[in-house]
């Protein structure tokens, strides 16, 4: 019979997987798995888990939000670089913004994720490391990093990227920008920058589309990289405001590109959040793409046209 391990946390979402349970494990019996069930206790928890049985089971199936999703992913590099055998993963979102499962296309009704992380199809997906801590989906600095959780979800829903732009503009007027040499294999540039984000995704903070209508290829092994420039005058200002309401990325106060490395220097410590949790404070940041870093149980993928 094959085996699962089955990892939730019950804090997440203000404790909504308690309710499911007892379905979600009937999912995974009807499916044929002979099933473990671990509750977390404490943050490390699923790293740990799954870093010492990783090769004993043939899936493991986690439950929580993105910082979930990040241990888990955390716990599979570790194990492979050990040399063990890692199993596929399935994931069931019951955080407050799950941006990884809106780019799958996985559900976010526990219980339609279940049978997806059950018996959906296997996409092999990339990540990134930041100075050799892999994250799932973002690592971002600066501005608008705490801006995408704080919004209300009904805010969100009733003002969509809008919403998230009009929080972040709010606090314009009185940041300052961190002074940055940023370098990638094809070119090397500086500048003062209020805010950046390097990420694999198509939803960041719960809001969709920021590189434009075509989706995010999750599995092209690169990154996107989005940096607003700091304005230096209240015209330019006016001109980034502008600008970010029309998602127009090719703005003269913008940087995007895609790329397989990128570093950060700065003559000060950043604050960094890697998937929507503290990754640290250093004045340098090496971050890369890692192609096909693990396997993952999605729906067919003409659910998502990311996964085409």
């Amino acid at each position: 019979m094959k085996t699962l391990l089955f990892i939730y946390n019950p804090r997440a979402g203000k404790s909504k997987i308690r309710s499911y349970l007892a379905d979600i494990i009937e999912i995974f019996d009807r499916a044929g798995y002979q099933i473990t069930v671990r509750p977390t206790r404490r943050k490390g928890d699923v790293v740990r888990w799954i870093n010492r049985h990783a090769q004993d089971f043939d899936r493991i199936i986690v439950s929580g939000g993105d910082g979930t999703l990040n241990e888990a992913l955390s716990g599979v590099r570790i194990a492979e670089e050990k040399g063990k055998r890692t199993p596929d993963l399935g994931y069931i979102p019951t955080g407050s913004t799950n941006d990884f499962a809106i780019s799958l296309g996985i559900p976010t009704d526990p219980l339609r994720a279940a049978q997806v992380a059950a018996t959906g199809e296997i996409f092999p997906c990339d990540c990134g490391t930041f100075n050799g801590t892999p994250f799932a989906y973002v690592a971002a600095f600066g501005a608008f990093t705490k801006v995408s959780y704080a919004t209300p979800q009904q805010t969100k829903n009733s003002l969509g990227h809008f919403a998230y732009v009009l929080e972040g503009i709010k606090a314009l007027p009185q940041i300052k920008g961190i002074p940055f040499t940023v370098q990638t294999d094809e070119d090397t540039f500086s500048g003062s920058y209020l805010y950046g984000m390097v990420s694999n995704s198509n939803s960041i903070g719960g809001f969709n589309g920021f590189y434009g209508k075509e989706p995010v290829a999750l599995d092209d092994g690169l990154l996107e990289v989005l940096l607003i420039k700091e304005p230096r005058t209240l015209a330019e200002q006016s001109e980034l405001m502008s600008d970010l309401l029309r998602t127009n990325l090719r703005s003269r106060h913008m940087v995007s590109l895609k790329t397989k490395k990128i570093s950060f220097i700065s003559d000060v410590n950043v604050p960094w959040t890697l998937d929507g949790e503290f990754g640290g404070n250093p004045n340098a940041a090496e971050i890369l793409a890692v192609k096909d870093a693990f396997r993952v149980a999605i729906p067919p993928k003409e659910v998502h046209p990311a996964l085409r």
